[in-house]
């Protein structure tokens, strides 16, 4: 008898992680994730965007027999993955609509004669009409383990709610004795149990891993002219690849010609355009022919390009959940990368408006009224949660990582770069780190944060007057008895007859009009600010009312002063460029100590006449990473090459010889 079977099972796992991937170590929940499957056992996993959730259930497909089937919501996604399991030799396919039948008869002769190892469908394809055949053949071909991807979709409180996930429950009625594993990058604690709840886990192993991004610089700008700050991010990072989105399609289809027509390559992509338009554009970015593209942030893009420089959202996104996930698209390499916001509160209103559209859909397909009206509660709660991330002027990091309820740890900027040096497999809560800021930069109050914000880099201001106006906005809250929201009380500030404030008489308080020159976000921001000072506090989610704390109290009456900020006048104009450098952080200089920027370029150059050859995304043949390793390694041997993160052996034995010509090129 096996005395120590775990430990057998991490070795087979991290075997297959060296031949197939090149991968040398798990990386955080990687291996809890993949001795799950092994097990039998259900389990949830959140890993972030770039955590490196899909290798968690497709290196447990390659060890044992039988088939696992992996339930995806995007054809891209599936493609893409499928792509790359190829090019490493692992035997997958995928069933969608959009196959010719002659695909279609192949992927069928190789499930019905089990030569897959993994099957990737979409939920209307199992689950919908029809899918008692497809369900039959793969349960004959001997299914495994099912895995649910992009799981946070069957959720009314994710981020991004389809009802035909809702169908995925019939699942566990239909293979009672087959483990389930959900998959997602973005989940709240309630999502998660909403998750578990739908599917029908049964005493579920739940990893959920840190959503803290420390390579990610984020900021929040005010709404100026929109297309000069889009351009102002674009600039600082010529020919580099960035993604801009936009919330209606003809805002993206605007921006996409405006930015062509100044001689930016720029590709719009929403579902209005026709689908074989909308696969070109996609592919046109993936493969590196363009590198830019405009979409709509309710459309997604499932692309797994890793060397994206930047994401701005030219308008607010619906919910913190979809800010983190779109923004998590830049970055994936490890180098330092732009997320801007540029913000306004007609953001939210447009959401709104596009939302009493859906009204009816959500009745349609979950329990109507009571269907639509719980997921018109969700969609209110998180447009009140994204409005409050972006007039924050809390350290960014610091806000979303408690969003999906984690603790934030700042630390010294020397300790999170010695970190980097020593442990590159820790998790991102480990490795993360920060510098203290100076005390005077913000009156009298002491930072801690990310070093990586607008909040934390030193680009926020001090407002002068800061009690007084701090004063003013208390008071217009207790002039109204503390019944109001921000939203009336900003009303009455700015001196606003609406209905609701002629209706109350609010129009005769003291406090009426005595801000009359401040715009509603920033006003917002100021209250924001003192809700995080704990001078105000809000009851009720989808209705929050404001109330004055004891220490709000005292500062009324002036026994305390205040601390306000407010965004400089202009957003910083130096930061940013060089693929990943970036002043103010130390991870992007650090991932290119040693490399060869030349060498680099021409195995790029390599990279992209290979994929083009194969007709499949850069990416798919090498991430940047490993092109960072070869440059810095210059390995000149077969042997030397299956060192170097990210080449595994079938790689090594196709496309070895390639790469290794062009660096012995360099070398002579």
């Amino acid at each position: 008898m096996n005395p120590n079977p775990a430990a057998d099972a991490a070795a087979d796992l991290l075997d297959v992680l060296r031949r197939v991937w090149g991968y040398d170590a798990f990386r955080p929940l990687q291996q809890e994730a993949m001795q799950a499957i092994l097990d039998g056992r259900d389990s949830l996993v959140v890993l972030p965007t770039g955590g490196g959730k899909s290798i968690c259930f497709q290196a447990p497909s390659l060890l044992g027999e039988g088939l696992a089937l992996v339930v995806s919501p995007l054809i891209s996604l599936m493609k893409d993955q499928v792509d790359a399991l190829r090019a490493n030799g692992v035997a997958a396919a995928a069933l969608y609509g959009a196959l010719d039948s002659r695909e279609r008869d192949r992927v069928m002769d190789d499930l019905r004669g089990r030569r897959l190892k993994l099957l990737y469908t979409s939920p209307e394809r199992l689950v919908g009409d029809g899918g008692e055949t497809l369900q039959r053949q793969i349960e004959a071909a001997g299914l495994r383990f099912v895995a649910i991807d992009e799981a946070h979709c069957i959720s009314h409180w994710g981020h991004d709610f389809r009802p035909e996930f809702r169908l995925l429950g019939r699942l566990r009625e239909r293979f009672p004795t087959t483990s389930l594993h959900a998959f997602t990058a973005t989940a709240t604690p309630r999502v998660q149990r909403d998750i578990v709840q739908q599917l029908a886990l049964r005493s579920p192993q739940v990893l959920v891993g840190s959503f803290d991004r420390p390579n990610l610089v984020y900021r929040v700008w005010r709404r100026g002219t929109v297309y000069r700050q889009v351009l102002e991010v674009i600039k600082r990072h010529r020919g580099e690849a960035g993604i801009v989105y936009c919330i209606s399609r003809r805002e993206v289809e605007a921006l996409a010609e405006h930015l062509r027509a100044d001689g930016h390559s720029a590709l719009p992509y929403h579902a209005g355009l026709a689908d074989d338009v909308r696969h070109k554009n996609q592919e046109a970015f993936a493969t590196e022919r363009v590198d830019i593209v405009v979409a709509t942030v309710a459309f997604g893009m499932g692309i797994d390009r890793s060397n994206v420089r930047y994401v701005v959202h030219a308008g607010a996104p619906k919910s913190v959940e979809h800010y983190q996930q779109e923004a998590g698209r830049a970055g994936r390499d490890g180098l330092e990368a732009d997320c801007i916001l540029i913000y306004s509160p007609a953001d939210i209103m447009k959401w709104r408006r596009l939302f009493a559209f859906s009204r009816a859909e959500a009745e349609s397909f979950d329990g109507g009224e009571a269907g639509a009206a719980s997921a018109a509660e969700a969609q209110e709660t998180q447009l009140r949660q994204i409005e409050r991330y972006a007039a924050s002027t809390s350290c960014r990091h610091k806000t979303l990582v408690e969003h999906f309820g984690q603790a934030f740890e700042s630390r010294p900027r020397t300790e999170r770069a010695t970190s980097e040096r020593n442990g590159s497999e820790r998790s991102t809560s480990e490795r993360h780190g920060s510098e203290r800021l100076p005390s005077e930069r913000y009156g009298s109050e002491r930072l801690d944060g990310c070093g990586a914000c607008d909040r934390c880099l030193g680009e926020l201001e001090g407002v002068a007057d800061a009690t007084v106006l701090a004063q003013k906005i208390l008071s217009c809250v207790a002039r109204v008895r503390e019944s109001f929201g921000a939203g009336h009380v900003i009303d009455i500030l700015r001196g606003k007859r609406t209905d609701k404030v002629l209706e109350r008489g609010h129009e005769t308080l003291s406090t009426f009009g005595l801000l009359p020159d401040f715009a509603i976000d920033e006003l917002r921001g100021y209250i924001e600010q003192l809700g995080e000072q704990g001078l105000l506090q809000t009851d009720g989610d989808r209705y929050p009312v404001l109330h004055l704390t004891a220490e709000g109290r005292r500062l009324l009456k002036g026994e305390i002063p205040a601390t306000l900020v407010r965004q400089k006048a202009a957003p910083p104009k130096e930061r940013g460029g060089g693929r990943g450098r970036k002043a103010g952080g130390t991870r992007g200089e650090e991932s290119w100590e040693g490399v060869d920027p030349e060498l680099f370029e021409a195995l790029r150059a390599e990279r992209l006449a290979v994929a083009r050859e194969r007709g499949v995304p850069p990416y798919v043949i090498f991430h940047d990473t490993t092109l960072r390793e070869l440059a810095r390694l210059k390995p000149r041997t077969a042997s030397a090459l299956l060192e170097v993160h990210g080449v595994g052996a079938r790689k090594a034995e196709e496309l070895g010889e390639r790469f290794l010509s062009v660096i012995r090129i360099f070398g002579a």
